[in-house]
């Protein structure tokens, strides 16, 4: 047998990598691949995953992973305060205002609906804390530059920052002043009740084609006088003292109702006396303080 046909019988008698493996080359590739998307989709799970610790039965524990209803409502909250931005630059001022009264009503029910379920987190607090900035303080101050300040000129933007800024550092001082003042009180005022100031007098005012130029001085006032407020020591009724599981006299519930009914018909206008009370009522109280003869 010459060489040449000895190593074509040498040839044809090696197994094929086919034969040896079970599965062609392709499939192998295909495998190796699956594998190392399954090994990135491991790495970015654990890499993005959110650990905390919680103190639960008086022991110390590492917690993964987040709350989803409470920070379902805190999200909602924050959409509404992006819609509001959205629409005052599209100059639908009226619907800006109404949206951030929204984002009012969705915090005020992700903080119960936490306590309700017990889901309360870091996580979740930083994370309102975060929505609080965008929709009771970013919103307000660009949907009031957009409708009437921007027409002041600097004067407009500095004031709109000024109320940004404000909001930043009461929602700042507010986290770490958790636990250490009395729930009964808000220090300064808080910054849904500023943003509902503003929201509710940019609606009232735009419904009524005011834009003369002693409305623009008035929002000026306004839009500056809540930011100040907000970063102020006046102290501000936090109604957290209020047993809705106690039974109330009669008169009370239809003094709600008649409340609603007067929102209904003109509710800018309403919601604007009632928020401006709420606001006048820090100061009021402060005086009133002060004036009180000591004994």
């Amino acid at each position: 047998m010459t060489q040449d046909a000895r190593d074509q019988e040498h040839e044809n008698t090696q197994p094929s990598d086919t034969s040896a493996s079970g599965e062609s080359p392709q499939q192998t590739s295909g495998s190796d691949d699956a594998v190392g998307n399954e090994d990135l989709a491991t790495a970015f799970l654990r890499e993005t995953e959110v650990v905390e610790e919680a103190v639960e039965d008086g022991k110390r524990i590492r917690r993964k992973g987040i709350y989803l209803l409470p920070n379902l409502f805190t999200t909602s909250a924050l959409f509404s305060g992006f819609f509001a931005v959205v629409a005052g630059i599209n100059g639908e001022f009226t619907s800006a205002a109404v949206a951030i009264f929204i984002a009012m009503v969705l915090d005020g029910l992700d903080g119960r609906v936490a306590r309700m379920t017990n889901t309360q987190s870091e996580f979740g607090a930083e994370y309102d804390s975060l929505a609080d900035m965008i929709s009771f303080g970013m919103a307000p101050a660009l949907v009031a530059f957009t409708w009437i300040l921007q027409d002041i000129g600097k004067t407009g933007w500095v004031v709109a920052f000024l109320y940004v800024a404000c909001a930043a550092l009461r929602l700042a001082r507010f986290n770490v002043q958790i636990g250490s003042v009395d729930k009964k009180w808000f220090i300064g005022l808080p910054s849904p009740s500023a943003a509902a100031l503003v929201a509710a007098s940019v609606w009232t005012f735009h419904s009524f084609d005011a834009d003369a130029f002693g409305f623009k001085l008035l929002m000026l006032v306004v839009v500056g006088a809540a930011g100040i407020l907000m970063v102020s020591n006046i102290r501000y009724y936090s109604f957290k003292d209020l047993d809705f599981k106690k039974p109330v006299p009669f008169v009370v519930l239809l003094a709600v109702v008649l409340g609603f009914v007067m929102i209904s018909v003109e509710p800018s206008v309403m919601l604007l006396l009632l928020f401006a009370a709420y606001v006048c009522s820090g100061p009021v109280l402060a005086v009133m303080r002060k004036a009180k003869p000591k004994r």
